[in-house]
C-alpha cells in the first residue's frame, strides 16, 4: 500500500498508473436482488486524483457472461482489457477508491491473479486525499495502450465445490468478510440467510478505521485474523456477498505474509441461492 504523500510526491512519474475504482452498490428492497450496482464514473469525472484514469469494475473488467456481478474474466481477456485502459509490464499501478477501500483491493486482487505484482492501493482512498486538501482534477483523463502478457496465478479465485470441500477440513479456515447481521443469519439479503458451514467473521469495517477510512494498523489486523483462528499454516479461503469486500481481508492477510489464500468469487450471490449448498445459522 501507499500513502496519500507518497502519491502525491511521485504523480510526475511517466512510468506510474493511478485509476479510481470506484463502485457504489445501491440496497434496495423488494426487488429480488441485493442491490443495484453504480459505477463511481460521475463522481470521478467530478473530482479525482490528478493524472488518474477510472476504472467499471463492473462495467469493463467483468465477465458479461457470468449470471453474478464482477465475475472475474479469464486472464488473457481481463490482461488486454488492462492494457487497453494503459496498464503494462513495466508500469507501477496505483489503485484508490472512494467511501470503500474495497472496490481498490478488488481489483489489485485481479491483478494479482494474472500475474502483475507492481500494484498498491491507495491508504485512505479518495476520502483521506481530499480530506487533506490535496489537488483534485476533473474530466476524465485517459493513458494510451500498452501492452500486458498475463501470467496467471491459479488458485487465487475458487468455486463453490473447493468451497464445499473444505467444510469441516482442520487446515483449512474459511472467512467471511460480511457485516455480522449477515453472518449470523439475521439479514437475508443474498437470499437463504446464514454464512457457509464452519466459516468464521472479520466483516471489512473491523479491519478499517471509519474516520480516516485508512487500514488499522498491522497489530490490529493481526489481532482480528488470530482471533478468529486464521494463522499461517492454514490455508484461508475469504469470500463474502460478491467477492469485493473478501479481497480487502485477502489483501490485508497478504500485507501480514499470509501466502495460501483464495478468494470465493461468486460468494453468497451464488451459495445463497443453490438450495443444494449447506448453510448455517445463529
Amino acid at each position: 500500500m501507499v500513502s496519500a504523500q507518497w502519491l502525491e510526491e511521485h504523480l510526475a512519474d511517466p512510468m506510474l498508473r493511478v485509476f479510481d475504482c470506484t463502485t457504489y452498490l445501491i440496497y434496495e428492497t423488494g426487488t429480488g436482488r441485493p442491490y443495484r450496482v453504480e459505477s463511481g464514473r460521475r463522481d470521478y469525472e467530478a473530482a479525482h486524483i490528478p493524472g488518474s484514469g477510472f476504472l467499471d469494475l463492473q462495467g469493463e473488467l467483468s465477465d458479461p457472461s457470468s449470471p453474478f456481478n464482477f465475475t472475474m474474466p479469464p486472464a488473457d481477456d481481463l490482461a488486454a482489457r488492462l492494457a487497453a485502459k494503459g496498464i503494462g509490464d513495466g508500469h507501477r499501478v496505483v489503485l484508490y477508491a472512494r467511501k470503500n477501500m474495497q472496490w481498490a483491493t478488488r481489483v489489485w486482487w485481479m491483478l494479482r491473479a494474472i500475474g502483475f505484482d507492481d500494484a498498491a492501493v491507495l491508504d485512505g482512498g479518495f476520502d483521506k486525499w481530499q480530506a487533506e486538501g490535496r489537488a483534485v482534477a476533473a474530466g476524465t483523463e485517459v493513458y494510451p495502450p500498452a501492452t500486458l502478457l498475463a501470467r496467471p496465478r491459479p488458485g487465487l479465485f475458487v468455486g463453490k465445490a473447493e468451497v464445499q470441500a473444505a467444510i469441516g477440513d482442520g487446515t483449512i479456515c474459511t472467512i467471511n468478510a460480511l457485516a455480522p447481521d449477515l453472518h449470523s443469519g439475521n439479514n437475508p439479503r443474498y437470499g437463504r440467510p446464514g454464512r457457509i458451514p464452519g466459516s468464521v467473521n472479520v466483516p471489512v469495517a473491523s479491519v478499517v478505521d471509519p474516520q480516516s477510512m485508512r487500514f488499522r494498523s498491522p497489530e490490529d489486523v493481526a489481532a482480528t485474523f488470530a482471533a478468529v483462528g486464521a494463522d499461517r499454516s492454514k490455508r484461508i479461503i475469504l469470500y463474502c456477498g460478491g467477492g469485493i469486500a473478501a479481497t480487502l481481508d485477502a489483501f490485508l492477510l497478504h500485507q501480514l505474509g499470509y501466502a495460501d489464500l483464495a478468494v470465493y468469487d461468486a460468494s453468497m450471490s451464488e451459495w445463497a441461492k443453490d438450495d443444494a449448498l449447506p448453510m448455517e445459522r445463529g
